[in-house]
């Protein structure tokens, strides 16, 4: 890359208005005669010129393609070239820097219309996490929402109808009553609006093209009257938003209930609870039956609370400790012997000390169930069952969810799960 003695001035804009650049950036513009505009505002910065200056300016209308990295090198002299925001946050700034050294670049950037959107809504965004789908496929999108931020800004393209993707990627990840939709048209310009919108209705037909989407998350507020009989959503249960494997996700907790067999009455171990989605959803079905969770991680029996009184559910017994110290220090004599058993959330070391420690009294048909992720510890658990007297079963469970591109549709996997099943 040829070091060249003149300068790429990238200047950064927040409104079409001379007067509202710095005086420095005026005086530049006064200075400089090539001058490069994006074509969806051509006209308005061209007409900066027409105020009587004494040097003639000489406009290029950029596309943001390699016309435009051809006609900046050609330049001999110094030119400006004009974007929007920060052109080197999701901006032309990138490319430039691919194809022109650093010396030759300079930047002056404006305010994002993130940073403008959230000083508008009067939101703090320190925790934002920013996703363009502008002339980008929505992969960071959907890994985005899956993550479930507080908050998600969103730019946008109305070329690859990037409002309506993203309406259905909520609706397809059951997060469209978790957040509130914020449409930001033309932030910092003259025509500024912002509105929130109703996902659940059709989108406006008057959005303007240059739109950005803010997503909210909402504050919990949550119901247990209309919950399903059967299949409850994952965003029914809290968890932590940076712990994710603490749920067990709808697909594959269905299954889990089913391998149960669940009785109207006995006892459920549920061990390694996590957040308690599959014994809660276990007694929400069967509500005479008594409920132990066990987790050893930190504010899960804070979890499994907050869920209990979402599903209105009543575990029995929740212990926040180390399934290992239960088996070791405890009395088990003290404690009612499972008839279902979940093994989970644990490596293959303790899954069979608790098959050794447990196993051996449990009664003819009951069951243990255990989630299996590492292909490698199953051939010793089934051993293991079937030395306690357990006929088992292996299942494995790979789901796939539908989610909208731009092209159409594609099949997102979920992680496959083995279901090692024992009926004694």
């Amino acid at each position: 890359m040829t070091e060249k003695k003149r300068k790429i001035h990238v200047v950064g804009i927040n409104s079409y208005k001379f007067e509202d650049l710095s005086f420095k950036l005026q005086n530049l513009f006064l200075e400089t005669e090539n001058i490069a505009v994006p074509n969806s505002y051509f006209e308005k910065i061209k007409s900066w010129s027409e105020n009587g200056l004494e040097k003639n300016k000489l406009f290029f209308s950029s596309n943001s393609n390699q016309e435009l990295v051809n006609w900046l090198r050609s330049q001999k002299t110094d030119v400006i070239l004009i974007s929007r925001g920060d052109p080197l946050w999701f901006g032309i700034g990138r490319i430039l820097l691919e194809n022109f050294s650093k010396d030759e670049l300079s930047f002056y950037p404006a305010n994002t219309c993130i940073q403008l959107a959230f000083s508008k809504l009067k939101f703090p965004w320190q925790d934002t996490v920013n996703v363009s789908i502008h002339g980008r496929d929505s992969t960071k999108l959907i890994e985005a929402l899956k993550a479930r931020p507080s908050n998600l800004a969103v730019i946008t393209d109305s070329n690859n109808k990037s409002l309506e993707i993203i309406k259905k990627n909520l609706s397809e990840l059951d997060l469209i009553d978790i957040y509130d939709f914020w449409l930001c048209e033309e932030i910092g310009f003259e025509n500024e609006k912002i509105r929130k919108l109703n996902l659940k209705e059709s989108l406006p037909s008057d959005i303007s093209n240059l739109n950005i989407a803010i997503l909210s998350k909402k504050k919990e507020n949550y119901s247990n009257n209309n919950l399903p009989l059967f299949g409850i959503n994952d965003n029914v249960f809290k968890t932590f938003d940076d712990r994710p494997n603490l749920l067990t996700k709808r697909e594959v907790r269905i299954q889990i209930l089913a391998a149960l067999e669940l009785p109207r009455n006995g006892v459920i171990w549920d061990i390694g609870a996590g957040c308690g989605s599959i014994g809660l959803e276990a007694l929400k079905l069967r509500p005479n039956l008594d409920l132990f969770c066990f987790d050893k991680r930190i504010g899960s029996k804070e979890l499994i609370l907050e869920n209990s009184k979402r599903l209105d559910v009543n575990p029995k017994f929740i212990f926040e400790e180390d399934i290992n110290h239960t088996l070791n220090a405890r009395n088990l004599s003290s404690f009612e012997n499972p008839n279902r058993l979940i093994i989970g959330g644990c490596d293959k070391k303790t899954k069979l000390q608790i098959i050794n420690k447990i196993a051996q009294d449990m009664d003819i048909g009951d069951i243990i169930v255990i989630p299996i992720i590492n292909i490698q510890t199953i051939k010793e658990l089934k051993e293991e069952l079937e030395d306690k007297n357990f006929k088992t079963n292996l299942n494995l469970i790979q789901t796939y969810k539908s989610l909208s591109i731009a092209e159409g549709m594609r099949l997102e996997p979920n992680n496959p799960v083995f279901l090692l099943t024992g009926k004694k």
